[in-house]
């Protein structure tokens, strides 16, 4: 866990149900039925989420995981359900004041990117937050440092990609952080880098909470302080993330089906065990 912050949880949701096609039983920042008829994608999840803590979302194809995060941003569809950060619904508040309460990173990062140039995105991105000129800028050398300001976006790597979209979504300093699939594209490499930098996000300054839509099973063994697992729309599963993975094999890290039933879940881990001994 990371450093205490503000009271109560960086963000709650109750009873949040997205439908598609369907006619909604409830609105956005209400609670009520999910709907009479449609394709449930999220059906009634509770969820909350502390600073400091990293939150892997994990499920198959077709679960929910990016219906939720959607919903849990504010943009997204929410056909039923409340959900809460600082006192807010980020579905209800204007664009700025909701880049402030929840960032949210794509499963296509650049979708976020249209400018021609690293420095016009930063300049950009400073502007629709309302933050400081310059403050996109210090946060991308903060996670990636080097990254040429008259480069285009697409000639970055994954990994710049990557840091570039989460220095214009933590340009306006929101307490909740959800990243879908973040992890695509990168390798083994960048992969490990990538989960050193979701821990700081989480645990720097006042702590943000952080949610990271995943199937990397060692990605979250590595990065993640609870797992919560999706299944048709409902969560499954949600705990500490080795009572969550170590009990189920198609979640499991290769340490712990290795070594079970030990409840090591990294190399790192198995290391420091045994310096220990």
């Amino acid at each position: 866990p990371g450093p205490p912050g503000p009271a109560g949880p960086a963000l709650s949701a109750h009873r949040v149900s997205v439908v598609y096609g369907g006619r909604a039983g409830g609105t956005a920042g209400s609670a009520g039925s999910a709907a009479t008829a449609g394709t449930v994608a999220v059906r009634e999840v509770d969820l909350e989420l502390a600073r400091g803590q990293v939150t892997a979302l994990m499920g198959r194809n077709g679960s929910g995981k990016s219906s939720l995060l959607w919903a849990l941003q504010g943009s997204g569809q929410r056909h039923a359900g409340r959900v809460a950060v600082a006192g807010q619904d980020p579905g209800a508040v204007p664009a700025r004041t909701a880049r402030s309460l929840v960032g949210l990173v794509p499963q296509t990062a650049s979708d976020l990117l249209y400018l021609e140039t690293v420095e016009a995105e930063c300049a950009q991105s400073d502007a629709d937050s309302g933050a400081a000129p310059g403050t996109s800028r210090a946060v991308l050398d903060a996670l990636a440092p080097g990254v040429p300001g008259d480069r285009h976006p697409r000639d970055l790597s994954e990994g710049q990609r990557l840091a570039l979209v989460l220095a214009v979504q933590l340009s306006a300093a929101p307490g909740v952080v959800l990243l879908d699939e973040p992890t695509r594209g990168l390798d083994y490499h960048a992969k490990d880098a990538f989960a050193v930098l979701v821990r700081r996000i989480a645990t720097e300054g006042e702590g943000r909470a952080v949610v990271v839509a995943t199937h990397d099973v060692e990605f979250t063994a590595q990065a993640a302080d609870r797992v919560l697992v999706m299944a048709e729309g409902e969560t499954v599963a949600h705990g500490a993330t080795p009572d969550v993975v170590v009990s189920s094999p198609a979640f499991a890290p290769q340490v712990a089906k290795v070594l079970s039933p030990q409840e090591w879940l990294t190399v790192d881990q198995v290391r420091l065990a045994l310096e220990s001994t």
